[in-house]
């Protein structure tokens, strides 16, 4: 197979599903696998709103050629309700973002947000353990990024949400499944100095007149910058943190860095060893 054009019907079929949509690299990537193994498969964008997510489902479940599917903002923990099973990852915080159909019919549900923050970070040459980490968003990436430093082996975890609740709620969890952690809940915006690590994990930033989630003058020059956005590549937020001299890694880290996780929970060639 050359391309995702190249479908027929024996071509089995993935998808990504988020609203807004637009903003999305998965198929790209996915696509891109898919050529280079000669996969017969396609990965397509699926943009299905609130209101509407019980009937995707069902009708995902309808579609025999339907083996996968990838999910994003804001779904993450709708469909973890809908899925039939979940790993133990996407347990611990009740989110997920990826979905597999079994031989029988049921749809499992994982999170890899997390793995590929953390591998992301050691990708480009920083080790996560004894740091400092302040996660803006409580989220589902929010929740994946807190949930794969407990065993990463973070010093400090500081949650901050827009809505506190929020940010309680997965701190308890965080704080039960990893107690050697000191993990701590704020509200909206957090003061990032004395950080080792500052994450973005909301969708401030998708938009270039979005308010940024956090002050940069009170940046240290030390502090690493992260975002889970994927478009733009370089947000505003990073922008600024470049501009006082801190590192940072764009949400492109995160996403290549669980793409073979993804792609083996899928039951696909080429994913992780």
């Amino acid at each position: 197979m050359s391309g995702p054009t190249d479908v027929s019907g024996e071509t089995r079929l993935y998808g990504i599903v988020g609203d807004p949509i637009a903003q999305v690299r998965s198929p790209a990537a996915f696509n891109a696998h898919f050529a280079k193994l000669g996969l017969d498969a396609v990965f397509l964008p699926f943009h299905v709103r609130a209101d509407g997510l019980a009937a995707a489902m069902e009708g995902f479940r309808s579609l025999r050629n339907l083996d996968g599917l990838v999910i994003t903002v804001p779904h993450k923990f709708a469909f973890a309700e809908l899925a039939d099973e979940l790993g133990d990852g996407a347990r611990l915080v009740g989110a997920i973002n990826a979905l597999r159909r079994t031989a029988d019919d049921r749809w499992i549900g994982e999170l890899f947000d997390g793995i590929g923050f953390v591998e992301g970070l050691r990708a480009g040459g920083y080790e996560p353990a004894g740091k400092s980490f302040l996660i803006i968003g409580a989220g589902g990436a929010g929740s994946a990024i807190g949930s794969a430093l407990l065993p990463a082996r973070a010093s400090r975890v500081t949650i901050a949400d827009a809505v506190p609740e929020r940010a309680e709620v997965l701190c308890r969890k965080l704080a039960a499944a990893g107690p050697e952690v000191a993990v701590e809940a704020v509200g909206p915006n957090p003061d990032p100095d004395g950080y080792d690590v500052v994450a973005n994990a909301t969708p401030l930033g998708m938009c270039e007149d979005d308010p940024l989630p956090i002050d940069p003058d009170r940046l240290s020059a030390r502090a690493l910058v992260a975002d889970a956005i994927m478009k733009p590549a370089v947000t505003r937020l990073l922008r600024e943190a470049e501009k006082r001299g801190c590192r940072v890694q764009p949400g492109q880290y995160m996403l290549d860095n669980q793409f073979p996780q993804i792609v083996k929970f899928l039951g696909l060639p080429g994913g992780a060893a």
